[in-house]
């Protein structure tokens, strides 16, 4: 029994913790997307140019979503892992994103394009549905083994910033026994 409570600890907090906020910064960004994809194919800037084309409109869309999720996963799902060095991090972040849109893009581009679906519905579930689970996959790997991996040389380590970056962003660190933590010179939030 202990030897599966154990194995149950390892997988929540060695990815299943992970993917649920992962998923949850997701879910917000993907309404972000479809909604801004939809106003702009809709021509909510007007008509007649490349943001209302459906290339022009993920590609918005998307990016807009990109800089929402690159916060939220920074100082929320990955906030233990996450870089000194924000702008290499965001870079890399930046690539893998652009890496997944480029999948929904592939996606939305042979529906719409190749096999002439071309209706406000065919394009949402061309990006949205397949293009975006797919690319979900891609990111969701990437992020957590490349972007904010563990063997990172200039992530947070230490124990103590750890507790500080989980005191400042939502919730309280489960106390620890048995370790020494550095001393900080912020005041405690709680």
């Amino acid at each position: 029994m202990e030897r599966l409570k154990r194995l149950a600890e390892r997988v929540w907090f060695g990815i299943a913790q992970y993917a649920l906020k992962f998923g949850v910064v997701g879910l917000i960004g993907f309404g972000i997307d479809i909604a801004l994809f939809n106003l702009l194919r809709l021509g909510v800037f007007g008509h007649d140019h490349a943001l209302q084309s459906p290339i022009g409109a993920k590609a918005v869309s998307v990016s807009v979503a990109i800089v929402f999720n690159w916060i939220g996963n920074r100082y929320w799902t990955f906030r233990e892992h996450r870089r000194k060095n924000f702008v290499l991090e965001l870079v890399e972040y930046v690539v893998v994103s652009l890496g997944g849109m480029g999948i929904a893009l592939l996606c939305l581009y042979i529906s719409h394009y190749v096999l002439g679906y071309d209706t406000l519905l065919a394009d949402n579930v061309a990006s949205n549905v397949i293009g975006l689970g797919l690319g979900t996959l891609f990111r969701f790997a990437l992020y957590r083994y490349w972007v904010y991996g563990h063997h990172r040389k200039d992530g947070l380590a230490s124990a103590a910033r750890v507790e500080e970056a989980q005191r400042t962003i939502f919730e309280e660190p489960p106390p620890r026994t048995g370790t020494v933590t550095e001393p900080t010179d912020r005041p405690s939030l709680g």
